[in-house]
């Protein structure tokens, strides 16, 4: 494997060098008693059978796992078949088998049960031995160039059982346990976020602004996906049922939704212009979309782009004749609020 490198491991210890200032942060990592005390007796091999869908519900919303937003987005399919899923976390929890072997088999056995959730479940379960592996690790770890080497092909256990091995080792490095260790991905990403340089250097009035609108684009598109123009032709990408094409993270940033061709080869990567400037969207767009071709496709495979926007300004419109418009297009979209007389 890789090895680890200091200057990797600067950022981290300079978070943790702050943490009594940094109010957030203190806050993930000061629920760890209250989160272990309340699910990890449930998580246990022993008693597994014992799970009820309220409980596992439960788990899955923020306010009760202190550490994980979204996960209860999938609760509805996950909590279909109860006895599937005991049965996928029996396995999963079963310590003394291979990792990789029973990480393969649980996401099999129930469905919806992807990465993200299951490894929450193992770092619950057994906090000194597990950790999380999520879009905001990954992210947060291709970033920092910590991102352990996986074999092209490897399937998503094995490469669990690298990055697994991965956290352990940044865990001891660091000397801090694996939940401070998640919270500090969530940090390094949070950081990214707001970083002075993807802030826009334009001022958008009121008049071209969709205001509180935009922050629901990305939840809007994919629930509504298959029924748009764009899902006829293009689904999002998939690893093992688990749609982890949604904020797909690289060494980059996190790509807003990454598709695939339905019936032959190629990618599709998807930008929502926001709050950026057109540059950035363009320019964003173009770095993630080398990223694709360089790290997913293979030689044959086509990359596009599609950049998705309340309107295209001039400044986009010239951007675009500078560039294969057969790889790249802008969609707009619309949002309508009215308001009028309740009816009597």
């Amino acid at each position: 494997m890789d090895q680890i490198t200091e200057s990797a491991l600067a950022p981290l210890h300079s978070l943790l060098a702050k943490t009594d200032q940094d109010h957030e942060l203190r806050r993930f990592i000061e629920g760890k008693d209250e989160v272990l005390t309340r699910y990890r007796p449930i998580f246990q091999p022993g008693r597994i059978h014992e799970l009820d869908e309220e409980t596992f519900r439960s788990f899955l919303q923020f306010e009760n796992n202190r550490h994980w937003t979204g996960l209860h987005r999938r609760a509805g399919l996950i909590t279909q078949d109860m006895k599937a899923l005991r049965e996928a976390l029996g396995i999963l929890l079963d310590d003394e088998q291979p990792l990789a072997d029973r990480f393969d088999k649980a996401l099999e056995r129930a469905f919806g049960l992807g990465k993200a959730i299951a490894s929450a479940i193992l770092l619950v379960a057994y906090p000194e031995r597990y950790g999380v592996w999520n879009n905001t690790s990954e992210g947060a770890m291709k970033q920092l160039g910590l991102w352990p080497d996986i074999p092209r092909g490897a399937t998503i256990g094995e490469r669990y059982e690298l990055i697994n091995r991965r956290l352990r080792e940044l865990a001891q490095y660091l000397g801090i346990d694996l939940w401070t260790l998640d919270a500090l991905w969530w940090r390094v990403d949070a950081n990214t976020e707001t970083a002075p340089e993807d802030k826009p250097n334009e001022i958008l009035s009121p008049a071209t602004s969709t205001f509180l609108l935009e922050r629901h684009l990305q939840e809007f598109l994919v629930q509504n996906w298959n029924r748009t123009p764009l899902g006829h032709e293009w689904e999002i990408h998939e690893e093992q049922g688990e749609a982890v094409g949604i904020e797909f993270p690289t060494d980059i940033g996190r790509i807003d939704l990454l598709a695939r061709h339905r019936e032959g080869q190629g990618w599709l990567v998807v930008e929502l212009k926001r709050n950026q400037t057109s540059d950035q969207t363009l320019g964003q767009l173009l770095r993630y979309m080398g990223w694709v071709r360089k790290n997913l496709a293979d030689d044959e495979e086509p990359v596009q782009g599609v950049i998705i926007a309340a309107g295209a300004d001039p400044r986009l419109r010239y951007a675009l004749t500078a560039v294969d418009q057969t790889k790249i297009r802008v969609l707009c979209y619309r949002v309508e609020f009215f308001l009028e007389d309740c009816p009597d």
